[in-house]
């Protein structure tokens, strides 16, 4: 049995999760508050962020992008065309490119900020960073978000998915950051038509409900968070 350390929130921790949701893997979820630098789990990730996935027999693999990467190196071989990476050399530099895209540049901009100053300082001390939110990273991120959107949209106005005819790691990845935002009711759905089409299909995958049904104290999700049809 996998085991991944995570929090609900966090659009990282999302990616994975959806991966081994299309997948069919199951695993442990555990909450992990990152940010109290519990030892046991420094001693699993010397950086202390989240996700780490912890399988039997190999060490910890930190990150969602090596947990990614981890996880479609060990697939069974049944699973063939099924996979999330593609096995074109010129089709998985471009699956990589858009799930960077993602991970880092829109988290950096947009749903790590959100998050952040929404959720986890909620739970954070002065001295871990915690605080009231700061209104000027929220004011940047809320927009930011318009010109990803519209990037979303220019790409599936010109592929079936964003990175080519397929589901990949790119659209997990794009989900995995907006559903974050989306929680806390900060994606203005009405600026992109496109990309609100393409987050409805992929919204309405199985490996979606579970994400779907998160719920956090305190911070509920915005009334169209878990609509198909919103």
């Amino acid at each position: 049995m996998l085991t991944l350390f995570h929090q609900r929130l966090c659009p990282h921790s999302r990616y994975v999760r959806l991966i081994l949701g299309e997948y069919g893997i199951e695993a442990r979820l555990i909450e992990e508050r990152f940010w109290e630098r519990r030892d046991d789990f420094l001693l699993l990730n010397p950086a202390g962020v989240i996700p780490v996935l912890v399988a039997d027999g190999v060490p910890p693999v930190p990150g969602a992008a090596i947990i990614a990467e981890y996880i479609d190196e060990t697939l069974p071989a049944e699973h063939g065309g099924e996979r999330l990476l593609p096995a074109a050399v010129e089709e998985r530099v471009e699956v990589r490119r858009l799930a960077g895209w993602f991970n880092e540049k829109f988290h950096a901009e947009v749903s790590g900020p959100l998050v952040a100053e929404r959720e986890f300082k909620r739970h954070m001390t002065g001295a871990q960073g915690g605080g009231p939110p700061d209104t000027e990273a929220l004011r940047a991120a809320r927009h930011n978000i318009r010109y990803h959107l519209a990037y979303i949209g220019w790409l599936v106005r010109t592929r079936d998915w964003l990175a080519g005819d397929r589901l990949s790691l790119a659209d997990l990845a794009a989900a995995a950051h907006l559903s974050a935002a989306d929680y806390l009711g900060d994606v203005p759905w009405n600026a992109d038509e496109a990309a609100k089409n393409w987050y409805a299909r992929v919204k309405s995958r199985p490996s979606f409900r579970a994400i779907l049904a998160d719920t956090l104290a305190g911070l509920p999700p915005a009334a169209t968070y878990a609509n198909l049809d919103f």
